[in-house]
């Protein structure tokens, strides 16, 4: 009777994977060639690091819902990397980027990879939507994208100017299809109907565009893929392999190695919260990605992280196991194999679309929002980050965010407010102290306390202070005996601190000469 339990619970575990592999499929499949042309490689690429998302790192993941691919916060990445140095070295950048990601997990820095300030990680993320959605409007106009994100905002309205038809042009008929691929998304995600509401916007979009395109016949650019999968490889040859010794190269395998790093991560922490299953194991997960990646190096396709977009759609079909992230690559592979006809009809520019549509989400207002509430400086680290990596790069822009975010972390723990009330009918100064008391904060406290009258009783209020160092106890116990001197006496409410810090509140501090008592 066990036995039969088990077994059935086992096939609806099974069955439900099995399902929800197909609806990531759905997704991932015109998101890999979306995320490869908006990197500057073929579309090929962008499927093999797909498959072995799915078929690899599937099975080997820390995270077990967790889907992983190439993603759109890469492609702007992968895209300076070809355009300065050629498809040819992206499999070398992505071997250096997997080996560290592979010692990262080995020496257990996945934990590390998570304390970086959400406002420096979303800046990033919408960054990179901005370049991407700023690049992929000209694409989505069978254009190139320019050289940098600023060059791409500049030539919005030449753009724009293209939809109207001049010339014999064809830029008005790849932006229609652009369009209606977007207008579906749209209209899907807002209307669409219960029972079919795991059929992803992206799929139908490109269905609906790529069937306008051929219904009017549009003389428009079409994806192309090889006959086989194995002649689109683009294997590092061995004057390739000789950059391991540049430093540009070396320094670019950095960046792809954290960059893909934060990202995986803080999805595997948002898929954890999704679902109440297995946990992730982050070390694992980073080894996990640096197995694949080190095979998509190998390949020469475009470097995985794993993505939120697949993840919440696995985990929103049911899946209960890492087996549907596994099928969903073999469904890849079938696809490549199988249908290369059917791909080589859907036209770049709604591909193009798709990824437009994705990087205006990347730009995300309710968490804007959420990251107000935290605060003014929070904003603040936000945009800075978001305009260095739209500006700048991606990694000044990440260093921007990160230095911003420790001189915060520096300015909290060193900042002090001191609030004074003199009462000259009682001669009795109150000086409130809210925050951290430290060295740094010895020049504000003096000249607080040397504004008390002579002879007056000064009461320091200590209930609000999170911590007060060893200098500032002894500017106070200096202060007191000069202060006595004067005829004045010195009163530090230890009340509060002094529980904090687990003694009772009768003793007095260990400050030679000050006078402490309970609150009054």
């Amino acid at each position: 009777m066990l036995a039969r339990t088990t077994d059935k619970l086992t096939s609806a575990v099974i069955g439900r994977d099995f399902l929800a592999s197909i609806v990531v499929f759905l997704v991932a499949l015109p998101l890999c060639m979306g995320v490869a042309i908006a990197s500057g490689a073929p579309p090929a690429l962008g499927l093999i690091t797909g498959i072995v998302g799915g078929l690899v790192v599937g099975v080997i993941a820390g995270s077990p819902l967790q889907v992983s691919g190439p993603a759109a916060g890469m492609a702007v990445l992968v895209y300076q990397l070809v355009q300065e140095h050629g498809l040819i070295m992206l499999g070398v950048v992505g071997l250096i980027a997997g080996a560290l990601q592979l010692l990262a997990g080995v020496f257990k820095l996945g934990q590390w990879f998570r304390a970086i300030s959400p406002s420096v990680i979303h800046g990033m993320l919408a960054g990179i939507g901005v370049l991407i959605f700023v690049s992929q409007i000209h694409v989505m106009l069978d254009d190139a994208p320019r050289a940098s994100g600023l060059l791409n905002i500049a030539a919005i309205p030449e753009a724009f100017m293209k939809v109207f038809p001049v010339d014999g042009s064809v830029h008005h008929l790849a932006a229609m299809a652009g369009i209606v691929t977007i207008i579906t998304i749209v209209l899907w995600t807002q209307f669409k109907p219960k029972k079919l509401a795991l059929l992803p916007g992206p799929l139908l979009g490109v269905i609906v565009g790529t069937i306008f395109a051929l219904i009017f016949a549009l003389p428009i650019t079409l994806v192309e893929l090889p006959a086989n999968l194995a002649s689109g490889l683009n294997i590092p040859t061995g004057d390739a392999l000789a950059g391991f010794t540049d430093p540009d190269i070396l320094t670019l395998g950095l960046v792809f190695a954290f960059v893909a790093s934060a990202e995986t991560l803080l999805c595997a922490t948002a898929v954890d919260k999704m679902h109440i299953g297995a946990r992730t194991d982050y070390d694992k997960e980073l080894r996990g990605q640096g197995i694949g990646n080190m095979i998509c190096g190998a390949l020469g396709a475009l470097p995985m992280t794993g993505v939120i977009v697949r993840s919440a759609a696995n985990v929103e079909a049911g899946a209960t196991t890492r087996i549907s992230a596994i099928l969903h690559g073999g469904w890849l592979l079938l696809a490549v194999v199988a249908f290369p006809f059917v791909l080589n009809e859907i036209p770049t520019s709604v591909l193009a679309a798709i990824l437009v549509y994705t990087g205006y989400k990347l730009v995300n207002v309710a968490q804007i929002r959420k990251i107000a509430e935290f605060g003014r400086q929070e904003l603040v680290i936000y945009f800075a980050t978001l305009i260095g990596v739209v500006a700048i790069d991606l990694l000044s822009g990440v260093i921007l965010g990160f230095a911003l975010a420790t001189l915060k972390l520096v300015y909290t723990f060193s900042h002090l407010e001191i609030r004074r009330e003199h009462d000259e009918t009682t001669n009795r100064v109150d000086l409130w102290m809210k925050g951290s008391a430290t060295f740094f904060s010895i020049p504000q406290l003096g000249k607080a306390l040397e504004s008390s009258p002579f002879g007056s009783e000064v009461h320091i209020h200590v209930e609000a202070l999170d911590y007060i160092d060893h200098a500032c106890l002894e500017m106070l116990s200096s202060w007191e005996k000069l202060h006595q001197s004067t005829g004045g006496t010195l009163i530090v409410e230890w009340h509060e601190l002094v529980e904090r810090y687990g003694r009772r509140s009768e003793e007095k501090t260990d400050i030679p000469g000050l006078t402490a008592r309970p609150a009054t």
